[in-house]
């Protein structure tokens, strides 16, 4: 039985979501909307590509692991207002307290794209396959995962030709010039051709992930290829929030206050890619944003007004693993960004793709 004024709608079960859901199940009664029947941990989706008979199932984590007393709705939220979230079957689930958490969509197989674990393995499997035969790679989109994906491809088949293609001018825009040329120094020793100042001038007929006579116009150039993959075009999971709580700004995303609170709601938070928050949308912002909503609503919860405040990285901060022995990575230092030794991305994210982390999370490990 629910207590009275405890009940917490988390809707949402990524990175974020989950975070919130597992730091409140011992203080309040949570509910986690999320379709999703297992948490998934994309960060290591690109190897379950590539090495699916050892990855692709330690990518997916059961809900069960973090919710011990809350409960897990298998549903899409179809509205939110203040008072709590209807359902797309249209239930209504009444919170005291609601945490939008539906993160962000990318292209396949950066995100799966279906809610059924099996599903989403059979699909590792099958594209796995078409892959394997292909001796030509196109991959449209040089950002971390266009690039982490090549990293991938290439750790597994030395062989295969793998072409990068995007119209940023540089790599990486925005980090340290000695980051982009470390990171052009691996890719060029890893045979990773990059080809920047012009992306695809329409995508090839062939669908991304199924091998085929790949025939992409770039800059006016034609590249062949027998599969290519897409990785560009992020879109925020927010279609389903229309103006009920505040109006989403450009890229569909909430305004929120610096404790994560929607502006002008106090007991409505978000967390992760769906806030406004001037920062670039990674796993590792979304966690520390959960664990600052979890404060203020336990605080809230006890009588307390929420004093936790979020405050995002002044210097950019990013991992990018090329397989599991090279990459690149910069973090904030004393003196300014600090550049990452190769070996400290392997520990840190390339070899085990933060696999441990949620298993000890989950309580896999």
């Amino acid at each position: 039985m629910t207590q009275q004024g405890r009940t917490v709608a988390v809707v949402g079960g990524g990175y974020g979501g989950a975070a919130v859901a597992k730091a409140l199940d011992e203080h309040a009664d949570v509910v986690l909307i999320e379709p999703k029947d297992a948490f998934v941990n994309a960060a290591g989706a690109l190897r379950a590509l590539t090495r699916p008979e050892e990855w692709a199932e330690r990518v997916f984590f059961p809900y069960d692991g973090i919710l011990k007393r809350g409960v897990h709705r298998r549903e899409y939220a179809a509205g939110v207002d203040p008072q709590g979230v209807t359902l797309a079957s249209g239930e209504r689930v009444e919170a005291d307290y609601i945490v939008l958490a539906t993160g962000s969509g990318y292209p396949y197989p950066a995100k799966t794209r279906t809610d059924s674990t099996a599903e989403a393995l059979a699909h590792f499997k099958e594209t796995h396959a078409e892959l394997a035969g292909a001796e030509r790679v196109l991959i449209a989109g040089a950002g971390p995962v266009g690039l982490e994906l090549a990293g991938e491809i290439r750790d597994v088949w030395a062989d295969k030709r793998i072409t990068v293609v995007a119209p940023s001018a540089e790599l990486v825009p925005g980090y340290e010039p000695a980051l982009r040329a470390e990171l052009e120094r691996q890719l060029a020793a890893l045979g990773i051709e990059v080809r920047l100042g012009a992306g695809l001038d329409a995508e090839p007929d062939v669908e991304p992930g199924r091998a085929g006579e790949v025939r992409a116009s770039v800059g006016g150039e034609v590249i062949e290829a027998d599969i290519w993959f897409r990785a560009y075009g992020a879109t925020t999971n927010s279609g389903f929030l229309g103006d009920a709580l505040a109006p989403l700004n450009g890229r569909g995303q909430l305004p929120v206050g610096p404790k994560l609170n929607v502006e002008g709601h106090e007991r409505v938070y978000a967390v992760g890619d769906l806030t406004g928050v001037p920062e670039e949308k990674r796993a590792g912002a979304a966690s520390r944003h959960a664990a600052v909503v979890a404060d203020n609503i336990i605080a809230q919860l006890n009588g307390e007004a929420p004093v936790q405040e979020y405050h995002p990285s002044p210097a950019r901060v990013m991992l990018l693993p090329l397989g599991p022995v090279y990459g690149v990575g910069q973090i904030p230092g004393e003196d300014g960004p600090g550049i990452m030794p190769t070996e400290t991305v392997a520990e840190w994210k390339g070899r085990d793709l933060m696999h441990g982390r949620f298993a000890a999370m989950f309580g896999t490990a």
